[in-house]
């Protein structure tokens, strides 16, 4: 098999478990650390060319990190696409387990089995309401049906714009404010919050700071995302007054 991977976790996922199959890969592919294979630009602006170019069996992508006109481009060029949709745990389960067989897998990895025991192992002993940005200038946050939004529910922290109709929407910093969260949660991608740039918005809101790759990455770092998590929601830091 040789296959590129559109996602950053996916492409994680594919070059743990299967060494040697990835040929290709994005820009934002930071995982596994020296990871040696083609880069062919980013997921929103993927090198058609190039990866054609790579003659992969297969192109693995998501609905929500790639843009319908590129997956488009890449099967007019004769490639076989598998476009996953993950909006919650149990759906990033089944579509890890779907994807590595496609890639030739056979044997169940067991970051796997192990990520399905922590995740199951979770019972939350507190409830918080939190808001949860995601992009600033313009502030956007989480909204509903959202894969870290299912991951922050089962840890007991829940989203107040979970039932916003959209699944990322634009809000004004003030509403935000007044929505009545009692925490801020602040991952470090795709926007990079840092305890100096972020907490100082919310007025001495408690503001957890969280590794967004545990929030929002699909593959072997489900294993160890409960405990990584849990400890960064256990000690927010604290904005200004």
């Amino acid at each position: 098999m040789r296959v590129v991977s559109l996602v950053p976790s996916l492409t994680e996922a594919v070059a743990v478990t299967a060494p040697g199959v990835l040929v290709g890969a994005t820009d934002w592919c930071t995982h596994p650390a020296g990871l040696d294979v083609t880069r062919a630009g980013g997921t929103k602006n993927p090198d058609v060319a190039a990866i054609a170019a790579l003659r992969p069996d297969l192109v693995v992508a998501n609905e929500e990190e790639n843009r319908e006109p590129d997956l488009a481009a890449l099967r007019a060029a004769g490639l076989d696409v598998m476009v996953t949709e993950v909006r919650g745990l149990e759906q990033a389960f089944a579509e890890l387990d779907r994807v590595l067989r496609a890639c030739g897998v056979t044997d169940r990895p067991r970051w796997l089995d192990e990520a399905e025991a922590a995740w199951a192992a979770v019972a939350p002993d507190t409830y918080r309401k939190a808001v949860v940005p995601v992009w600033r200038r313009p502030w956007m946050v989480l909204g509903s049906n959202t894969f870290a939004g299912d991951l922050l529910a089962r840890l007991g922290v829940m989203n107040v714009y979970a039932d916003h109709p959209e699944r990322y929407p634009r809000v004004p910093l003030d509403e935000l404010r007044a929505r009545g969260a009692d925490l801020v949660v602040l991952p470090d991608e795709p926007y990079r919050f840092t305890a100096d740039a972020g907490p100082e918005a919310f007025r001495g809101l408690p503001a957890a700071l969280v590794d967004g790759r545990y929030l929002t990455w699909y593959g072997p770092s489900l294993a160890g995302a409960p405990a990584a998590l849990r400890a960064a929601l256990l000690r927010p830091v604290h904005g200004p007054s």
